[in-house]
């Protein structure tokens, strides 16, 4: 699940992306596209900028850009900058901490399907959304599975 943030931040990415030849967008016109908070797309675009993957212009025709090419912008790097990734310390056999150095069974599986969870995230980029590709898609679920009662 991706928190208001994130998505705002990722909407914000698509956009500046799609902006003519590079151009700096202002942060109201991304708010504004985007339904964010004025205030709070400032401070999105602000953590953004922070981490290096936008750069801002001051003046007139000011406002942000991509600092990068947008093939080079993960999706699991931009919502890192927003949502925690959740780390159980817990051992999912046990009530104690789990030990890496003296994993339990289950450690290395368990490792595996989080690590599986997380791979389309690392794998697609800002492009990939904007040009339609699938990468790092995860195999089908089956249905059988899926029946909550």
């Amino acid at each position: 699940m991706l928190s208001n943030t994130a998505d705002y931040a990722l909407r914000a990415l698509l956009l500046l992306a799609r902006a003519e030849h590079g151009r700096a967008v202002r942060a109201d016109e991304i708010a504004d596209a985007t339904g964010a908070p004025h205030n709070y797309m400032s401070k999105v675009l602000n953590a953004i900028a922070k981490a290096g993957l936008i750069s801002s212009a001051r003046g007139p025709s000011g406002g942000f850009m991509l600092a990068l090419p947008a093939s080079d912008i993960t999706l699991g790097r931009v919502i890192d900058l927003f949502d925690a990734v959740p780390h159980n310390p817990r051992c999912m056999l046990g009530s104690g901490p789990c030990d890496p150095g003296r994993p339990c069974r289950a450690h290395e599986a368990w490792k595996a399907v989080t690590g599986a969870r997380r791979s389309p995230l690392n794998s697609t980029t800002i492009a990939d959304l904007l040009e339609g590709r699938i990468t790092g898609t995860a195999p089908a679920v089956n249905p059988e599975y899926t029946h909550v009662a």
